[in-house]
């Protein structure tokens, strides 16, 4: 079986091997920028199969266009920006998760794609068809025919395994962020029911607790305000009295002094108001 002239087993080698030297390239270069080990794609295997179909693409229907640079270049950027663009969206929607992110970058597409890597993709189009690709093909036709279809066999194999895995995990992923955002929206309404019903009963103790010690609070507030004037008169008497008044040497005012007769102020006016308070005790047993 053949597409546009390449066996298939050809061409799955071909996907096998790109997609790792996709992955080893971005795992170098993410664990260079973030000074760890990064692994990137998102199976468990150390393959990027957005490389290796990109690199068959190229194959496929760049190789024509070698004798036409710009248009060779033209092509590859608008094919390979469009086919990352479809593979991060496709990620997102089906794993919720954005592999990768160019919105830091100006001219980006909702940060799947941006300029400077569509114009890369020109640039790496072209190394791989003018200069990877040629000597690798070479050496396809040197392995023997056997040895092929084993290999296409093995790591087929291996390919499904890693994908059944995969997709079961991000199946178990998405399906416990489904259960922590639904509980995280239970968890919303039943904080908002219980602010509601808290803003309530506050409001339902607050009047009882108006009318039931309003007239207390409101007598307490007018003794404090008659006690404040009483001793604004008594200050403005004293300093009209005394304005002349000079001290001595042999009298001096301590602060011990000053201390000791606001402690006499403030304990006749708690006793005034306790005094108040029983007052108004006795007259609602007295009712009672």
């Amino acid at each position: 079986m053949t597409i546009l002239g390449h066996p298939i087993t050809e061409l799955f080698l071909y996907f096998i091997l790109y997609s790792f030297l996709g992955w080893l390239m971005e795992t170098c270069y993410c664990s260079i920028l973030q000074h760890r080990l990064v692994p990137r794609g998102f199976l468990y295997g150390p393959i990027c199969p957005i490389y290796g179909t990109g690199v068959l693409l190229m194959i496929l229907f760049f190789t024509p266009l070698k004798g036409n640079l710009p248009l060779f270049y033209v092509v590859a950027v608008v094919v390979m920006s469009t086919w990352e663009y479809f593979v991060g969206w496709l990620l997102e929607v089906t794993t919720h998760v954005k592999y990768w992110d160019y919105s830091h970058f100006r001219f980006n597409l909702k940060g799947r794609v941006c300029l400077w890597v569509a114009l890369v993709w020109g640039v790496l189009s072209y190394v791989v068809i003018f200069w990877i690709h040629p000597p690798i093909e070479r050496l396809y036709w040197l392995i023997p025919h056997w040895l092929v279809n084993a290999l296409c066999a093995v790591l087929l194999t291996i390919l499904l395994v890693d994908t059944v895995l995969t997709v079961r995990h991000l199946a178990l992923m998405s399906k416990l962020v489904a259960g922590v955002t639904a509980a995280g929206q239970e968890l919303q309404l039943q904080f908002a029911l219980g602010k509601a019903e808290l803003s309530n009963l506050l409001e339902t103790h607050s009047a009882q607790l108006k009318e039931k010690y309003g007239e207390q609070v409101a007598a307490l507030q007018e003794s404090y305000r008659q006690q404040i004037a009483k001793l604004e008169r008594q200050s403005r008497r004293f300093r009209k009295r005394y304005a002349n008044m000079k001290t001595v040497g042999r009298y001096v005012v301590r602060p011990e002094d000053i201390k000791a007769a606001a402690e006499a102020a403030r304990r006749e006016f708690l006793r005034r108001k306790d005094t108040l308070k029983l007052k108004k005790a006795q007259r609602r047993s007295a009712g009672k």
